[in-house]
């Protein structure tokens, strides 16, 4: 080859060669820092969330910092009571445990309520909402609390995460785990259209945006609902920027579905280390329908069912004493 020819070439490989060495060894950008929406704690005392729902809804109230957000939980119940967890499910924070957790407290257990990520006074991480997210949030706060294990229990999705949780961390778990109307195993089929629609990624870019957040103000400050907790859902949709997506994503990538293994596994370590599960599920169920207990009994053999005729998918509101008394009787043995 010519030297004229072989300092083209040179020419041209060169840059090629200074290139590619610089995206090999050049140091990466600093990570993007977490965005974290507030939560109801930020809304004017004059907000109707106050009365419907304060912070100090339950007694022993307080926060904790996790890096993913602020936290907030409640403990009530003696403080040498067996320790019990309630898990809440995928709209509604803890207010859904009003009817039951006062009963489990007047019984001798130390209860530990708490808010999801994305609800109530949780704060609302701009990130996937899946099951880690929630199995982590629940394994810091126990740390946090200083328990060192807990009876687990669950409702909706909130039955999903401890489900999740009981498989990923066995150790931070007694030997009894309550599921309620457990979703983690729903199919895409059980899912309306419209809850597809308004989770996709398109809705959500628009439902986040500042003129339809006005708009869904506008909707809230109209006639509220007498119910309560729909208010709220109401309330949390219009004015918490982090809640519709938290919701979203939950549905997308979240503990609804595809949580077999996990139900597997919780049936596998609780017959191993001679635990027990309990199931309650109400007949009119349209949320998780009433046929979901016999596919997690058949990841879980020897777990027992509780069936509530006629009880709807909030059973804890609907049903509260039957819901109590499966518990209490379930975990006094």
């Amino acid at each position: 080859m010519a030297p004229s020819s072989a300092f083209q070439w040179f020419l041209l490989v060169c840059p090629t060669v200074v290139i590619l060495a610089y995206f090999f060894t050049v140091f990466p950008h600093s990570p993007d820092s977490l965005y974290v929406h507030p939560s109801l704690a930020t809304l004017p005392k004059t907000s109707p969330t106050w009365s419907i729902y304060p912070d100090n809804f339950y007694e022993g109230g307080s926060y904790a910092k996790f890096p993913y957000g602020t936290v907030r939980y409640w403990l009530i119940g003696p403080e040498d009571g067996k320790r019990v967890v309630l898990i809440h499910g995928l709209s509604v924070p803890a207010i859904i445990w009003k009817d039951v957790a006062p009963k489990l407290a007047a019984k001798g257990y130390r209860v530990l309520l708490y808010d999801l990520y994305g609800r109530g006074y949780s704060d609302a991480p701009q990130t996937t909402y899946d099951a880690n997210l929630y199995t982590t949030q629940l394994a810091l706060l126990l740390q946090y609390v200083g328990w060192n294990k807990a009876n687990v229990v669950g409702v909706s999705m909130g039955g999903g995460i401890a489900a999740a949780f009981s498989a990923q961390f066995p150790h931070l778990v007694n030997d009894k785990v309550v599921l309620i109307a457990s979703a983690g195993l729903m199919e895409s089929s059980d899912m309306s259209r419209t809850t597809k629609f308004l989770s996709s990624p398109l809705m959500q870019l628009v439902s986040s945006s500042y003129p339809f957040r006005l708009y869904l103000q506008y909707l809230a400050n109209q006639k509220s609902s007498d119910n309560p907790i729909s208010e709220l859902v109401r309330l949390q949709s219009a004015y918490l920027p982090g809640y519709n997506p938290a919701l979203a994503s939950s549905i997308r990538e979240g503990p609804l579905r595809s949580l077999a293994p996990q139900f597997a596994a919780l049936g596998r370590h609780s017959r191993k280390t001679n635990g027990s599960v309990l199931l309650i599920w109400g007949t009119a169920d349209r949320v998780v329908p009433y046929r979901y207990a016999a596919r997690v009994q058949a990841l879980i053999p020897h777990a027992e069912l509780v069936t509530i005729e006629d009880g709807p998918h909030d059973i804890t509101i609907s049903h509260p004493d039957e819901v109590s008394r499966a518990i209490i009787d379930f975990l006094d043995r």
